[in-house]
């Protein structure tokens, strides 16, 4: 498979953005036009390929990232279609970790939307170059210029478009490429037939500005066009495009076009920028890993020579072949049947059948190499994040970061033929889902299902039902609190024990301070004189991060403090590792006691977009449920409200805001931060807990 074609011809690229800003829809137009689908999926008439899911069909959305192979101008282009919905957000964490460019489709009417931040972040992040396809130009209300503004603005990126779009709504009738001053035009419904012509005289001025911007913004950042520009000397296609290429790779320019992904209009231009503009496996530094044995990383080449390394980024479970382990091929080459090592499990697993992937459909192949995704059959052990490598010289590749879960539901079977199942089923989708956590409260003996949002959960749920069916009842959800503390404070705790023989002795003395909820909790010595031997810190350490498991208000886990033991004593004979456990333990309860705690709750971002009578209504309901208003705009003739919102007041929001608007308003939301609780607010969440 991976021979046919040359490394710097491979594109591995992800299609991200907001909810319904055309992701899906994008892709199936390449699928169309690269000759992988003989027809037009559509997303609202559930026939999308890339959407296979019955739920993604019914609910006409992305809930699982679906990869897929296509060929454009000699080129293999490996694609992962990502969702846009902020529940999913897992999906586009481990999609964008593994590929090498990105295409972020922006809606001309709705901009930059909240959840199309976070996935630029993700992008960020992963250090993934993208160029931006405005989407949508044949809507009311779409516009170009605005929207070139919002991504400068608001993701802090450097857009340079390199195409004007010849009208917009309802005149929006083709593009211009600035690139060669052409125009085209499309002929017909599918968008196969079109004609490149020169540009309209009508159009004449505004291309020249626009190309003698694209120019500027290339001569900023690239040497070789400023050296051009600086002369007045006219820099040919090949050398825009090259110049174009080496700033995108870079992360000084953010190639912009647009286009209508539903009316097949811009998507063969779309995949000529791809091919064009975004990195091959070959244009990046080579991959850092970190060695199995011994200190310090080693670095793995895109070479099929060089010992195998891949990171496996999705489990899933398929009804015909069992578990598929989804995974990249960042060096040497692998074959079916195979076996490789997984350096965290530290085991060896054996290939059963390599596969290249269509969205749910499958095609076998017999062997995999570098810029490689597939999906393997076999795999028991190797959960998502897990590194595959070569037995004879392991490495460990960086892994992937996951949302923390902020809403959790009870659930219990209906029959108890159904006990066994449920937990065999949630096991599985937890192993698919790192997003999705299960625990079994240990006070009341509850199951507690947690994810990133109700809709994740009713999702979860319907796949119990359709896929492992197993009837289950579901109780009320609850939002995942936290607490924390409010001013530094010192804890000192004691544990002796005599009865004869040997005893036990522990002696710990703690400080602790708050810090950022949004940091992870760290432990640290400040033991002078050895008052504490370094043998028995580790033990410390494990006594009190357990005791941060259950908070002394509600039993949430505390979050948001730096712990540092900083005195003690200890007995020459009685001393243990246990007795300093239980010791952490208590000194760390006796501290938090005197440091103020305080219930958190997380904050949700919410963005509505609501018609302008009905603006007054959406202020005064945030309000309502403690929002606090941040921002408010005027777009398209619509009132658009940005508020911090706590989780705890949004639930059913959906059905009020319909209900208040006449079905006309929108929202959006995503996880923002955790915040204090009003101390009223906390009494009565402390008193149903307790």
């Amino acid at each position: 498979m991976a021979s046919q074609t040359p490394l710097e011809r491979y594109r591995n690229i992800g299609i991200a953005a907001h909810v319904d800003a055309g992701k899906t829809t994008t892709t199936e137009r390449i699928l169309f036009y690269t000759g992988v689908s003989r027809r037009l999926g559509e997303v609202h008439e559930g026939t999308a390929v890339m959407d296979w899911m019955e739920q993604e069909q019914e609910r006409g959305i992305t809930i699982t990232a679906a990869a897929t192979t296509c060929f454009w101008n000699e080129h293999r282009i490996n694609i992962i279609d990502t969702p846009g919905h902020v529940d999913f957000t897992v999906e586009v964490e481990r999609s964008l970790r593994v590929l090498d460019g990105m295409v972020a489709v922006l809606c001309a009417v709705g901009g930059v939307e909240p959840q199309s931040e976070t996935v630029w972040r993700q992008a960020d992040r992963y250090r993934v170059p993208r160029i931006a396809f405005v989407n949508k130009m044949d809507r009311a209300g779409a516009e170009f210029g605005r929207v070139v503004g919002e991504i400068r603005e608001r993701l802090g990126a450097n857009p340079v478009p390199i195409q004007l779009p010849l009208g917009a709504e309802d005149g929006f009738r083709g593009v211009v490429d600035l690139v060669r001053r052409r125009a085209r035009v499309w002929d017909d419904e599918l968008g196969l037939r079109y004609s490149d012509g020169p540009v309209p005289d009508a159009w004449q001025d505004a291309v020249a500005e626009a190309r003698d911007r694209m120019l500027e913004a290339l001569a900023e950042a690239d040497e070789g066009i400023l050296a051009r520009y600086v002369a007045g000397a006219e820099p040919s296609e090949d050398e825009i495009h090259a110049a174009m290429r080496r700033a995108t790779l870079a992360f000084k320019a953010v190639p912009v076009l647009c286009g209508s992904a539903f009316r097949n209009k811009g998507i063969q231009l779309l995949l000529d920028a791809v091919v064009r503009y975004l990195p091959s496996p070959a244009d990046l530094p080579p991959y850092e890993a970190y060695a199995v044995e011994g200190d310090g990383r080693v670095l793995r080449r895109p070479d099929p020579d060089e010992p195998f390394a891949a990171l496996a980024f999705k489990v899933m479970t398929d009804p015909y072949v069992g578990q598929l382990t989804f995974f990249r091929v960042y060096s040497g080459t692998l074959r079916s049947g195979a076996y490789v090592y997984n350096p965290k499990r530290r085991k060896k697993e054996r290939i059963g059948r390599l596969l290249e992937m269509h969205a749910n459909e499958r095609r076998e192949i017999e062997a995999v190499s570098p810029g490689d995704i597939a999906a393997a059959v076999g795999l028991k052990g190797t959960v998502t994040g897990d590194t595959l490598c070569d037995s004879a010289d392991p490495v460990v590749l960086e892994s992937i970061a996951f949302p923390t879960p902020v809403l959790s539901v009870t659930i219990e079977p209906r029959t108890q033929a159904d006990q066994e199942k449920l937990s065999v089923s949630l096991a599985r989708i937890a192993a698919e889902d790192p997003s999705f956590q299960v625990r079994v409260d240990e006070e009341t003996g509850q199951t507690l299902i947690s994810g990133m949002g109700e809709l994740h959960l009713e999702i979860i749920v319907d796949r119990l039902v359709r896929e492992f069916q197993v009837e289950a009842n579901v109780g009320r959800p609850r939002v995942a609190y936290r607490e924390t503390i409010s001013r530094p404070a010192r804890g000192e705790g004691r544990f002796v024990r005599q009865a004869g023989g040997r005893g036990q002795y522990g002696h710990v003395v703690l400080e602790i301070e708050p810090r950022d909820p949004a940091e992870p909790v760290r432990f640290g010595s400040r033991v002078e004189g050895g008052a504490i031997p370094r043998e028995y810190l580790p033990a410390v350490e494990q006594g009190v991060i357990e005791t941060l498991d259950r908070g002394p208000l509600a039993g949430y886990p505390m979050v948001g403090l730096r712990a540092a033991a900083v005195g003690g004593s200890y007995h020459e004979v009685d001393s243990s590792e246990l007795a300093f456990k239980i010791a952490g333990a208590l000194a760390l309860k006796e501290a938090i006691a005197r440091a103020g705690p305080k219930l958190l709750e997380p904050v949700m971002a919410l963005e509505v977009a609501s018609p302008e009578g009905f603006f007054g209504e959406v202020i005064a309901d945030l309000s309502g449920r403690r929002g606090q208003v941040k921002e408010t705009d005027r777009r398209a003739g619509v009132r658009l409200v940005k508020a911090d919102v706590p989780l705890s007041t949004l639930f059913g929001y959906a059905t009020d805001l319909r209900s208040r608007t006449q079905g006309r308003a929108t929202f959006s939301m995503q996880f923002s931060h955790y915040r204090e609780v009003p101390d009223e607010v906390a009494a009565q969440v402390i008193e149903r807990v307790v």
